[in-house]
């Protein structure tokens, strides 16, 4: 039995109050987009299918390198988590899975599993960690300070494998089906490292964790320009991360993280050329102003987003056969983690609906008579549609909230947890 961390009679009261107002813009979109030729039932179809996983470590107060001010009713270990990850899902009805770091969230895979069924929600790709020391774990006595899988250092790249090995086996163990490997490996000076030799022992690294992977798991490769390492990154490119997953075959793919890549970089280009080369995997979505900021997804830059979601939609059933794997990557300092996460996955949502409102045949044959103008206005005239309306009655048939954060803030959730949860003590920069 699914035990809500909110009391349905609470979404109830809040949908009823705004459902009036729900219906008619509902309508009324409908009406215009019948003008255009489409079936608003149809992209609500569509919406209601899309999911989005939020990572676990999202649900706690992010920092800087400078400070970091936690907040009040932050979780203490993973199935404090595993609340707030549900709360999001029962408001919003787009994020069923969570995705783990290890050995951050490690813990009982039958305790997990039992968790998170109570919760109603499950497990998505797991996440290692090899860009810090654990001086906690017995299995990790070696330091990471000058890199892992590509460590200079035979044992503390054996070190670094037998931790992804370790994922996998949990994962398996709670129905993931994915790995995600994001290291931190690099240099700070020229000549501190040699880049050819620093590469091959990370591919080799990678092929010993591929080669323990179950058949039916994926692997992705996470790319990242720069930091913690600030000359040079061993997987410092989409170029990089596509060679990667080429050498280790058929079960590797490209991750797509959208704070990654050096200001002005085409992130729908790097996506289709992913797209055809047959390695797309994945995404995290967040956004960014200036590097690797890691912000709500769509609050900067939500026209990116859109044609993001443009290039994926227009790739038709060639993204079928790939099924990417679609997760949310943030850091929260100055929102509550709950809210942050309720909306980008309402904006995740709105860029694939919008999407789906592209007049295909009009763009390819604008594009085919070189009508810049007019190819840019069809995308433009998705992109202004306001399809919130679809949005929200996608959560409400669902069983979520038409108003998700009005919804949350009904609750008293937050306060609530505050109560019951000490509260974390400000500490140094540096992660959740």
């Amino acid at each position: 039995m699914t035990d809500l961390p909110i009391a349905a009679d609470i979404v109830e009261t809040a949908n009823a109050q705004a459902r009036a107002d729900h219906e008619a813009d509902y309508a009324a979109l409908g009406e215009k987009l019948a003008r255009r030729g489409v079936d608003v039932e149809a992209v609500t179809a569509k919406v209601v299918d899309f999911a989005v996983a939020v990572p676990s470590w999202g649900v706690g107060t992010g920092g800087t390198r400078f400070a970091r001010f936690p907040g009040g009713g932050e979780p203490r270990g993973i199935f404090e988590k595993l609340d707030d990850c549900a709360v999001i899902h029962q408001l919003t009805r787009a994020t069923p899975a969570v995705s783990l770091h290890i050995p951050w969230d490690k813990a009982d895979p039958a305790a997990l599993k039992e968790k998170a069924a109570s919760l109603g929600i499950t497990f998505d790709a797991m996440n290692s960690n090899t860009f810090q020391d654990h001086p906690d774990d017995p299995n990790q006595p070696l330091s990471y300070k000058y890199g892992s899988l590509s460590h200079t250092d035979p044992a503390v790249r054996e070190q670094a494998i037998a931790h992804n090995v370790e994922t996998i086996e949990i994962g398996q163990a709670i129905g993931s089906k994915a790995l995600t490997v994001w290291i931190g490996d690099g240099s700070n000076f020229p000549g501190q490292s040699d880049l050819g030799r620093a590469f091959d022992r990370y591919l080799d690294s990678m092929k010993a964790i591929a080669a323990r992977l179950p058949a039916d798991w994926r692997i992705f490769s996470e790319h990242k320009m720069y930091e913690p390492a600030f000359y040079s990154t061993v997987v410092q490119d989409w170029g990089t991360s596509l060679m990667t997953a080429q050498e280790l075959g058929s079960q590797a793919f490209c991750l797509v993280d959208l704070g990654h890549h050096a200001p002005n970089v085409n992130i729908e280009q790097i996506v289709t050329r992913l797209i055809r080369a047959g390695k797309l995997g994945g995404f995290h979505f967040n956004d960014s102003k200036y590097g690797d900021d890691d912000l709500d997804s769509g609050s900067i830059d939500p026209f990116r987003l859109f044609l993001v979601f443009n290039e994926l939609v227009g790739a038709g059933s060639t993204l079928d056969r790939l099924s990417p794997a679609y997760m949310i990557d943030q850091s929260h300092n100055v929102t509550d983690p709950i809210e942050s996460l309720i909306r980008s996955a309402n904006e995740i949502r709105r860029a694939y609906a919008q999407a789906l409102l592209v007049d295909r045949a009009g763009l390819a044959a604008f594009q085919e008579a070189n009508d810049a103008m007019m190819a840019s206005e069809t995308l433009k005239s998705a992109f202004r549609l306001d399809v919130e309306p679809i949005l929200a009655e996608a959560r409400r048939r669902a069983g979520g909230a038409i108003d998700p954060v009005a919804a949350y803030r009904a609750s008293g959730y937050r306060a609530g947890v505050a109560a019951e949860r000490p509260a974390s003590k400000s500490g140094g920069g540096g992660i959740v």
